[in-house]
């Protein structure tokens, strides 16, 4: 299977509208998890796998190519690093992090997880 494209029916969306095939590729098991643990820096396939936890090899492999071809992730000398455009993409996903910790307190009274030590260092 491809990659999700622009102009291509994809889930959700049979009119191919590039958000919806961007919604796809990051609905994708794991890419958003590749995403946030290369943002950290580059690492190796090994590196990466211990990062993300309980990911399969079979699974990392595929999502680091499905992530390559969409010039979101790319390979180095030092292993395997966000794009300037993979850059982009976390620096617009910060927001919803943010929304994502109020929404976890105000709707669910969620207030211990790591996320909310994270925002309470920044803060200080």
């Amino acid at each position: 299977m491809s990659i999700p494209s622009p102009g291509e029916s994809v889930r959700g969306s049979q009119s191919g509208v590039p958000i919806m095939a961007l919604f796809d590729l990051l609905g994708r098991s794991w890419s958003m998890g590749i995403i946030w643990q290369l943002q950290k820096g580059p690492a190796t396939f090994r590196e990466l796998q211990k990062r993300c936890e309980s990911i399969s090899p079979s699974i990392l492999n595929k999502r680091i190519k499905d992530l390559r071809e969409a010039d979101i992730v790319e390979r180095t000398l030092e292993g395997y690093q966000l794009t300037q455009r993979g850059e982009e993409l976390f620096e617009l996903l910060l927001p919803f992090g943010e929304w994502s910790l109020v929404w976890a307190e105000e709707v669910f009274k969620v207030t211990e997880h790591p996320a909310f030590e994270t925002r309470k260092n920044q803060i200080k």
